[in-house]
């Protein structure tokens, strides 16, 4: 049952069906459920990102900023929506491996993720996923999952205090979720972005197949060692207690939706997956959390 339904179901949850907004995720056709209305989310995302322009070090590299804008500018013409005011800032910070964008087209890239991009094409997959969590509105709609959460509990709290529980009701709503909600969504969240990430870059022209060998450089592992080496001494976090897929999951989801996006792509040898790799055992290095 899905989280929708599950508020729409019964005279205990009349509360909660009156206030979700109900709603099929582009691109993928999930169920969300989002309590702001797309106006306060793009409010949200300017006050948000002038806060932090306010406070973080921006970079005066001539050229990292040329990139970013460059690869900025296409990937937001391949996202297709021109209520967005886009704007691409570059923070100098070497230690954080990072990037994120806001509602309405508000980018950022830290400048220690450029280590691992490498070129446009890597840093294309970084901005698609970033502008992707932007374009499903997964900010807002993690947002409305606290509040949601919250009310479930002061209901449940409520309830057990007066002895007038309807468990049906109840088990029903957090069932729809699971118990532990908030890690399982975020993980699907994730790949949600790296699926229509991987979109965006092929639409922006540039090849979708470049991601797999980003999230290598990310993982600190070549796909041929991931499973051999990288995926064990990653087990002292599992992945049903990480709020990302573990690297052997993203880059084999990623695999899987390459046919699709390389029917968006042109460039050169454009509609084609690679023949698989040769083998190797280069020195595995650091593993950085990816983003």
């Amino acid at each position: 049952m899905s989280l929708c339904t599950a508020l729409g179901a019964g005279a205990a949850l009349s509360l909660f069906g009156s206030m979700a907004g109900c709603y099929r995720a582009p691109g993928t056709a999930r169920d969300q459920v989002i309590f702001f209305s797309e106006e306060k989310e793009l409010q949200f995302g300017l006050s948000a990102f002038r806060e932090v322009l306010r406070a973080a070090p921006l970079s005066d590299n001539a050229e990292v900023n040329e990139l970013v804008h460059r690869v900025g500018r296409k990937i937001a013409e391949a996202a297709n929506k021109p209520e967005y005011q886009w704007e691409f800032a570059v923070i100098q910070d070497d230690k954080m491996v990072n990037a994120f964008a806001l509602p309405g087209g508000k980018v950022a890239i830290f400048t220690g993720i450029l280590k691992h991009t490498k070129d446009d094409a890597g840093l294309a997959t970084v901005m698609g996923h970033e502008v992707a969590h932007a374009l499903q509105r997964h900010g807002v709609e993690r947002m409305s999952r606290s509040i949601l959460d919250q009310i479930a509990q002061v209901a449940a709290l409520g309830a057990a205090a007066t002895g007038r529980t309807n468990a049906g009701a109840i088990q029903g709503l957090l069932g729809a979720y699971g118990v532990n909600v908030s890690l399982p969504f975020n993980r699907k969240q994730e790949s949600e972005a790296d699926e229509i990430g991987l979109l965006l870059m092929a639409k922006a022209g540039y090849d979708p197949r470049e991601a797999v060998p980003f999230w290598e450089r990310m993982s600190g592992c070549p796909r041929q060692m991931i499973e051999k080496v990288c995926f064990r001494s990653q087990q002292a976090v599992p992945e049903f207690l990480s709020t990302h897929p573990s690297d052997l999951t993203r880059i084999n989801q990623i695999e899987a939706w390459l046919p699709k996006a390389l029917q968006h792509y042109h460039g050169p040898g454009g509609g084609t997956l690679p023949p698989p790799p040769a083998p190797y055992r280069p020195t595995i290095g650091p593993m950085p959390e990816a983003s």
